[in-house]
């Protein structure tokens, strides 16, 4: 009995303690949980959050960048260009049956553009019209117009078209000097076909040469490369479309990126809209481009250089040589100057001071300083043309969208070479009948149909009312004859 009592009053102890355990536990839990929901209740009785920019080092508040104004500006003003071009491909040979043509190809590509005029002038990338046959460009607004090309201008890889249409949404183009490594910046255009998108950035570097654009005396092409380098997303598609600022103004076209797998890994990089404003006007006015030259021959400075040359600084860019009857000799510059600015822009660089000088034409008066022997110097100088002629004549050139093609009177040299009475020169193809017939830049056409051509207007004339087909003889530079028939 003794027994039974002690176990019972042992059951009841455990059951007692697993009880106040249990209520323990349930205290514990109720506490939590009211905890937990303290934190997050959205009962109107508790205090809102309120989400606020934080205060910079001044104890003013930072506001966050706002891109709404710009990509509404933006937007519609920036198009989708698409290209057909046609690509004669080499010919095949067979042991048995002999030489074969192959046929012609279509390529179809696509970029960008932005609207500058009003009345449907577009500026675009080089590379993105060359060799095009056929052009279209596609509003944000989806009306689709074809285009021809104004001009074309591969040394900074800018080029010019043109779509018949009125009151259009434009883009006016901002000061790209003014622009500061650091700045919020939008990048705007279609990339893979992915119409009117926006991305942001900052400007990572500016003057960046990277060594992209074709090199060729024989064809006039003298590169300027001064990239606005940003780190905002840009694409295949994306190239000739619009880096803006905060504003919404120009002060880029999208050109290029760096990448190792053909898509955007980091940095992008744009054409100054300093350098842009002045193309595209010399495009629009003459069709080609008035640059002018300083007359030097020029190098960056590095610590070896400058300890070798016993200079006592690093930035400017060196005159290695000054040239005879140009804009620089005629001023006074000396080989070993050391030029630090053009007008009050600083120059540190190559590129910087191509960038300054890209902005003038021949005949501009510019103040350039220089330090010479440890002294700085401001020299006037009237920019010259590479020809060393302070203006250009305007060239007997004529563009015949309808050809796609740039043409000039041969000169008295070249026919001299090729002993020829007379001859007018396709200067530049954009695409058209006679890229798609075959004739390639350069070629002198000399007859149409047996008439002599001795300037661009009689082209013009020979092929005003003609109906069918044409037989154009010429010869090539390298004194190759040939022979096309085009149908008109």
């Amino acid at each position: 009995m003794n027994n039974n009592n002690i176990t019972m009053k042992r059951v009841l102890g455990y059951f007692g303690m697993a009880l106040a355990g249990g209520l323990l536990a349930l205290g514990l839990h109720d506490g939590f949980s009211k905890d937990e929901a303290s934190l997050n209740s959205t009962d109107s009785t508790t205090a809102p959050v309120h989400y606020v920019n934080l205060p910079g080092p001044s104890g003013t508040v930072v506001e966050a960048a706002d891109f709404t104004e710009a990509a509404a500006k933006s937007i519609d003003a920036v198009v989708h260009v698409t290209t057909q071009a046609t690509v004669q491909q080499a010919p095949m040979s067979s042991f048995f049956w002999g030489y074969q043509q192959r046929a012609p190809q279509q390529v179809r590509g696509a970029g960008s553009g932005v609207i500058i005029t009003d009345d449907g002038y577009i500026v675009t990338n080089n590379h993105v019209v060359e060799n095009a046959d056929k052009i279209q460009v596609h509003l944000n607004d989806k009306r689709k117009y074809d285009a021809t090309v104004i001009g074309r201008d591969p040394s900074t890889d800018i080029a010019l078209i043109k779509i018949d249409a009125d009151d259009l949404p434009t883009l006016a183009f901002g000061n790209s000097d003014e622009v500061k490594v650091g700045q919020w910046v939008l990048a705007v255009g279609n990339p893979m076909n992915l119409t009117s998108t926006v991305t942001a950035g900052i400007v990572s570097a500016k003057a960046r040469n990277i060594n992209i654009l074709q090199y060729d005396p024989s064809k006039d092409i003298f590169p300027i490369e001064s990239f606005i380098q940003t780190d905002a997303a840009v694409n295949p598609g994306n190239s000739g479309g619009a880096l803006v600022n905060t504003n919404g103004d120009l002060i880029g076209i999208n050109s290029a990126i760096a990448s190792t797998t053909g898509s955007y890994t980091g940095y992008s990089f744009a054409i100054p809209s300093t350098i842009v404003s002045k193309v595209t006007s010399d495009l629009m006015e003459f069709g080609s481009v008035r640059r002018a030259y300083l007359g030097v021959t020029i190098s960056d400075i590095d610590q070896d250089m400058a300890k070798s040359l016993d200079l006592n600084r690093l930035n400017g860019v060196y005159v290695k040589e000054v040239m005879d009857k140009g804009a620089a000799k005629a001023a006074g510059m000396k080989n070993g100057d050391v030029i630090i600015k053009v007008g009050a822009i600083p120059v540190d660089n190559v590129p910087q001071l191509q960038e300054q000088i890209g902005k003038f034409s021949p005949g501009d008066k510019v103040a350039v300083t220089l330090v010479r022997e440890g002294k700085e110097q401001v020299k006037d100088l009237t920019l010259l043309a590479r020809s060393g002629e302070e203006r250009v004549a305007a060239k007997r050139e004529l563009v015949l969208p309808s050809l796609g093609a740039e043409l000039a009177p041969a000169s008295n040299e070249e026919l001299k070479a090729l002993k020829l009475a007379n001859g007018v020169k396709v200067t530049r193809l954009s695409g058209g009948k006679l890229r798609s017939i075959g004739i390639r830049e350069g070629f002198i056409i000399t007859k149409i149909d047996q008439q002599p051509m001795k300037d661009p207007k009689d082209i013009e004339k020979a092929l005003e009312d003609k109906q069918g087909g044409v037989l154009i003889e010429g010869v090539y530079p390298n004194g190759m004859r040939a022979y096309y028939g085009l149908g008109v």
